[in-house]
């Protein structure tokens, strides 16, 4: 059954403290994460790693200013770690596949042992959709980190050649919004209004209105509900790869929610919505983390080697038991819909038609 080494773990937990104990996981690998910038939870991701001697550190970004920045940092503070820049607009697919193309065009880098997909987007207020026709939350959060994880894949699967099973892995940085959302598969792009959805795919009302959001019923687009949607699709992703992958190479997938934290990711909401959450977090619904215990649920994911027994189980409920991790633990919060075999195969199959490509390996 999957659980954790240290139950111990909470919400304060920082990453650096999490790197120290899995050091032996992480010194001689190789080690990819997108969306990394200074003072956001990607780059204390990427810190925590640093600290304990990875063969190569990967930090892959939209901006080029920002990745150098970063690398300066990363290299001042762990000058004998070789760290590299890969730059990547995961919205467009096109890029997605130039940077996919790059990784494995670099020789000196045969395998890659562990993915964070950390980038993303949220609160985009306007409807609008991205190069390839697709509402811009689901393209960039899920299409754009599902195809380049499968473009690289057969690097991720080189790892695996000398590496125990579930060593390689793949983490889907995802949210809160698997407790209270699942997939809209009626209507992808926000088109139709949302009560002439099927009710189970309808928005919980009522928690929108805790976030300042009313009278949803007759609205199609809602930034929060972009942005929910695609994070759904990070958990439901992790599970459609264990079922490719687990079995046959040992690589595990799965999804963390990193807490709420004070960084650029919120800066798209109106002063409305900012107010409506700091009224949440008045009435202790959440509160804030620091950057690096932010990151700390990410690299428990990447590397603790009991996360990765009894993949696709299930327990008190909850499907895929251990796809899910908050505040360092797994967490059985999720909706049904978030943890389902079925949505994550029909996911699967979405995403190959969005992208045009069917992978196999």
């Amino acid at each position: 059954m999957a659980s954790t080494t240290f139950t111990d773990f909470n919400a304060t937990t920082e990453s650096l403290d999490v790197a120290k104990l899995f050091s032996d996981r992480i010194s001689g690998r190789t080690i990819l994460i997108t969306g990394v910038n200074l003072g956001g939870v990607g780059f204390s991701t990427a810190r925590a790693f640093a600290s304990q001697s990875p063969a190569h550190l990967i930090i892959a970004g939209r901006n080029p200013s920002k990745i150098e920045e970063c690398l300066k940092a990363l290299q001042a503070e762990f000058p004998g770690v070789e760290c590299r820049g890969l730059q990547i607009d995961l919205s467009t697919q096109q890029s997605v596949r130039c940077a996919a193309n790059q990784v494995m065009t670099w020789e000196d880098i045969p395998a890659v042992d562990i993915l964070v997909n950390n980038a993303g987007v949220m609160g985009i207020q306007e409807r609008t959709l991205s190069q390839d026709g697709i509402e811009m939350h689901f393209a960039t959060n899920h299409i754009g980190h599902w195809l380049f994880t499968c473009l690289i894949m057969p690097k991720l699967i080189k790892s695996t050649e000398s590496r125990s099973e579930g060593m390689t892995r793949v983490v889907n940085v995802t949210s809160g919004s698997p407790m209270i959302s699942g997939m809209r598969w009626s209507d992808l792009n926000f088109d139709i209004t949302n009560k002439a959805l099927p009710e189970s795919e309808q928005p919980q009302y009522e928690w929108f209105k805790g976030w300042g959001y009313k009278d949803l019923e007759d609205q199609s687009y809602n930034p929060l509900d972009g942005y929910n949607r695609s994070k759904v699709a990070n958990v439901l992703s992790g599970i459609g790869m264990n079922q490719r992958l687990f079995k046959k190479y040992g690589i595990f997938s799965l999804a963390v929610h990193p807490g709420v934290i004070e960084t650029e990711l919120g800066r798209n909401f109106p002063s409305e919505t900012l107010e409506a959450i700091q009224a949440l977090k008045k009435q202790g619904v959440f509160g804030y983390k620091t950057v690096g215990a932010g990151a700390s649920t990410s690299v428990v994911a990447a590397l603790d080697p009991a996360l990765a027994k009894g993949v696709g189980c299930s327990r008190n409920g909850c499907m895929n038991w251990g796809s899910y991790l908050v505040d360092c633990q797994i967490s059985d919060q999720a909706s049904p819909l978030a943890v389902s075999n079925d949505e994550a195969e029909r996911l699967w199959k979405l995403s190959e038609e969005l992208v045009g490509q069917v992978f196999a390996w």
